[in-house]
């Protein structure tokens, strides 16, 4: 009866707060997506860098490691990559090391929540 009671509050109130990694799917269209984001050419003009990473549980929670999924429904966020600057939400930069990964400019880190 204690290990019923124990799975429950698990499922419950932990599960949701853990481990849900940031997933993206970019999309063809900009009225389909969720953000606009502009890829820059040097990491201080971003205002995130990020590392895409090969397996989903190698993501984290909005800290710049990012997991590209093949499906739509799939995905946490859907991003459209614009060609000018103005007319995104984000500029990003992918780095080459995770480590590399990480909010350059925090007044845009409520876009990934």
């Amino acid at each position: 009866m204690k290990n019923i009671f124990l799975a429950l509050f698990l499922l419950m109130f932990i599960a949701p707060f853990g481990g849900n990694a940031q997933r993206f799917f970019s999309v063809d269209a900009e009225y389909k997506a969720d953000l606009k984001v502009f890829v820059v050419d040097a990491e201080y003009k971003a205002d995130l860098i990020v590392y895409k990473v090969k397996d989903e549980y190698q993501a984290g929670k909005n800290d710049g490691k990012w997991y590209f999924t093949d499906a739509q429904y799939r995905a946490d966020f859907a991003i459209f990559f614009v060609d000018a600057e103005y007319r995104s939400d984000l500029k990003i930069y992918f780095a080459d090391a995770a480590y590399k990964a990480g909010w350059k400019k925090r007044d845009k880190m409520h876009l990934l929540y």
